[in-house]
This record gives C-alpha cells, structure tokens and sequence, in this order.
C-alpha cells in the first residue's frame, strides 16, 4: 500500500493565536418586546430560560406585525383559538414552553431574514409568501407551524444568502 503524502502543514497554536488577535467577535442578542417586557437571549441556554419562564400572549400580535399577517393566521400557526388568546392575552398570562418557543424561534427566523434581505421587509415578506422550491414548493409561511419547518425556512435564506440556491 502506499503512503500518501501531505502538502499541509501541521497544525501551529501560535500561528492560529496570532491571526486571531485582533479579530474581535460580536455577539448577536435576539430581543423580543412584549407586553411592556424585554425578552432577550445571546445564545441558546438563555433562549432556553427565556421558553421555559414563557413570554406574554401578546408576542403573537407583536409576530403578527411583524409578519404583516392578522393575528388570526399567527394563531392558526400556533393552534391557539380566538377565544382562548383573548381570555389569556386579558389576563396577561404566560405561553407554555412550547408555543414561546415557536413564537422566539419565528421571531430569529425574521430578524435572519430581514438581515438577509438587506432590511427590506417588503421584500422578505413577499419571499414569505411566494412558493418555494427548496422547501418543496411550499410557501415559507406554511412552514412556520413546527420547529423543523423553521429550520427549513431558515436553511432556504442560507442558501439564498450565500447564492447557493440548489
């Protein structure tokens, strides 16, 4: 058998240090206001706390806006009825860990694809609305009502941001 020969070199602690110096590291703070409450997290362990205490009903109408979509479609995404969102948005109370969750990962997905598309929300909405064929042909919008819909929705602005449209 023979030995195959590298051409790279080994690797070198000091030389990585060196052109990491310098080079400084910004980090992204997702942020949601609700309720007259900021809601923020840096990463995923404090997005983790952020669901699991739960954010106020209202944030649905804040995503709506968001979205430029009526709040009825933002429930049917979330499944919550009318009547229930209007009793608990009432009361102030809290989402369960699953639709904050929902509601936080779709409030990142906007700010990904607002930044995506240059701060154009004209623009990232109707990409929303459009069919896609990354995604199956399906609009991104239909994709928002689960977790792994999300992350396909997200995968298709990657694609699109780096020009990767396979």
């Amino acid at each position: 058998m023979e030995k195959i020969k590298q051409n790279t070199e080994p690797f070198d602690t000091k030389r990585s240090i060196r052109n990491a110096s310098g080079k400084v590291i910004s980090i992204k703070r997702s942020t949601l206001s609700s309720d007259g409450k900021e809601y923020s997290w840096s990463n995923k362990m404090e997005r983790v706390g952020v669901i699991r205490s739960g954010i106020p009903y209202d944030s649905i109408e804040v995503i709506s806006r968001r979205l430029n979509n009526p709040v009825k479609s933002m429930l049917a995404i979330v499944g919550i009825p009318q009547t229930t969102y209007n009793k608990k948005k009432s009361e102030h109370l809290l989402l369960d860990s699953r639709d904050s969750e929902l509601v936080i990962l779709i409030n990142e997905l906007i700010d990904y694809g607002l930044e995506v598309f240059n701060n154009e929300e004209e623009k990232f909405q109707r990409w929303l609305k459009k069919p896609n064929l990354s995604i199956g042909g399906s609009t991104p919008e239909n994709m928002l009502d689960t977790v792994t819909g999300i992350n396909e929705v997200k995968f298709s602005l990657n694609r699109l941001e780096y020009g990767n449209l396979a």
